[in-house]
């Protein structure tokens, strides 16, 4: 039996959400299912997806928070 976890930001896909919609959940549930199914043959009612949503201060990457990371890209890509 698999079990997925799936890690995202809480804040949204637009200016007035703060989380991943319970649509967008269910999207990714099935997805991930599906990718188990069709490569490796996991039956989905043996395949478990857990999603989390991390608050962006709690995310980073190049040795950075998050959203300052994201400013220094967008930096970047303005020059």
């Amino acid at each position: 039996m698999p079990i997925v976890t799936v890690q995202v930001t809480r804040e949204g896909t637009s200016a007035d959400r703060t989380s991943v919609s319970p649509e967008e959940k269910a999207a990714i549930i099935s997805g991930v299912s599906e990718v188990l199914l069709n490569v490796l043959n996991k039956p989905l009612d043996s395949t478990y997806v857990i999603i989390e949503e991390v608050e962006l201060d709690n995310w980073g990457w190049g040795g950075v928070p998050a959203a300052q990371y994201r400013a220094q890209r967008s930096a970047k890509a303005i020059s």
